[in-house]
């Protein structure tokens, strides 16, 4: 090991001697070029474990290459393959209230088999969600969300009233269940299955009932790719950077409308090659800095969490991570020109990047829950500093709206711009972040 990391210091430190410790500002130009390519009509909106993702990862991957960066230690190429699982229904879903058939049930997500327990059954949410086999939820339809996260790790199955919103999340799946796609052997984020019925029929569920439901399902096995560069330091010791970004989208509904997803997040994986280009022109730092773009970010950060179980670096020697989400348009709640960085009460690495020029801001909808809903959570949850920059605009979010046209170029250029000298002296090694007395996660939190 020693002699490996000596060799690779010493190919840090041979690097071209006409490289210097500043870069030319990255370019509108550029950013835009790469957004077109990545959100536009070729790539067929890069749909989660499918071809059009891995081409989007080949195209990520020769960016790296031809930005004259390394494969990370022990990778043979730029491309990490990931094996899922991928489900479909084979036949109609039913589900039973203390053995009786009740009609009109659909099936937003679940893992498919039979499921179910007794019946808890709430209308607000309060101070938690109660821990459960089925929860009940009679409440009103915008608060289902809020209720889904913070059921997770808690409920198996949640059966509420079908709305508007259901009804047009089915159209849009074709009426069809969409059966939850996994890391072959496990180790997805847990999920809860969501099941709707009319509002009369779940009235009629009360505490204590046993409710079942059974989605007859095949599996086909499958693959998820994340692209991966490595940028090397001159002090092995002195840990790695991590900079990262979701490379997948939704792709083509089953209606045949293409999801282009240029914000979410073709706009996080444009800013990763950008930095990545921009950093390999200047003079090497004394930590390295690892490129990813993952997949399958969409269908429940599958990608990262396969990092996080195969790193080509020991997880113990990054030091920090950055994940770029949705960073192609400015919300209205953030100060003019800022990212917000998620959970950034959890971590001193906040104040540094906005010591050193980062136009960053703390998040303005903690209830939201956002740190834990991007591909940082993955790494936060082994103990890595991992923290979300995005610009979040709810309007465009898995919209087909999610368009080049939509995003705001300048402002996220300027955006990159900014994270460049204070990503840099993190790299330098004078600032190690560390998490605040309870700010590091555990599931669910």
């Amino acid at each position: 090991m020693r002699n490996i990391l000596t060799a690779i210091a010493i190919t840090a430190l041979t690097v071209s001697p006409a490289l210097s410790q500043t870069a030319a500002p990255i370019s509108r130009v550029d950013v835009l070029a790469a957004e077109r390519a990545l959100a536009g009509p070729e790539m067929r909106g890069r749909g989660s474990g499918t071809t059009d993702e891995a081409r989007a990862a080949d195209w990520v991957a020769a960016q790296f290459k031809a930005a004259g960066l390394q494969p990370a230690p022990g990778m043979a190429s730029y491309l990490q393959a990931a094996p899922i699982v991928r489900r479909t229904a084979t036949g109609v879903p039913t589900l039973t209230v203390d053995g009786t058939a009740i009609g009109g049930v659909g099936i937003l997500t679940t893992d498919g088999g039979t499921l179910g327990g007794k019946a808890v059954v709430v209308n607000a949410i309060g101070d938690g969600v109660p821990v459960a086999d089925v929860l009940v939820y009679t409440g009103p339809a915008d608060g289902l969300s809020q209720v889904r996260r913070a059921a997770r790790g808690k409920v198996k199955l949640i059966v509420t009233a079908e709305s508007d919103t259901t009804r047009r999340y089915l159209a849009a799946t074709g009426g069809k269940p969409q059966l939850r796609t996994t890391l072959e052997g496990g180790g997805a984020w847990s999920g809860v299955a969501l099941a709707t019925l009319p509002a009369d029929a779940l009235a009629k569920i009360k505490p204590g009932d046993t409710v079942s439901l059974d989605v007859p399902f095949a599996a086909q096995k499958g693959v998820t790719t994340n692209a991966i560069a490595y940028l090397p330091g001159t002090d092995p010791t002195a840990g790695v950077i991590l900079l990262s970004a979701h490379l997948d989208h939704l792709g083509v509904r089953p209606d045949g409308v293409m999801m282009p997803g240029a914000n979410d997040d073709a706009s996080g994986t444009v800013a990763v090659i950008e930095l990545t280009r921009t950093f390999a022109t200047m003079g090497p730092a004394k930590r390295g800095i690892l490129f990813v773009a993952y997949g399958s970010e969409e269908l429940g950060g599958l990608g990262s969490t396969w990092f996080g179980q195969h790193p080509p670096i020991a997880l113990d020697r990054i030091v920090a991570n950055i994940e770029l989400e949705m960073i192609g348009a400015q919300d209205a709640k953030l100060p003019k020109g800022s990212l917000m960085m998620t959970g950034a009460e959890r971590s001193d690495l906040f104040q540094m990047l906005k010591a050193n020029g980062a136009l960053v801001a703390r998040d303005p909808y903690p209830d939201q829950h956002f740190f834990e809903r991007s591909d940082n959570y993955s790494l936060a949850l082994k103990g890595i500093v991992a923290h979300t920059l995005s610009g979040w605009v709810g309007p465009t979010y898995h919209q087909p709206t999610d368009t080049v046209e939509n995003l705001d170029i300048d402002y996220m250029t300027a955006a990159i711009n900014s994270l460049v000298a204070p990503i840099r002296k993190l790299a330098d090694g004078g600032f190690t972040p560390r998490w605040t007395a309870d700010g590091r996660p555990s599931a669910g939190r």
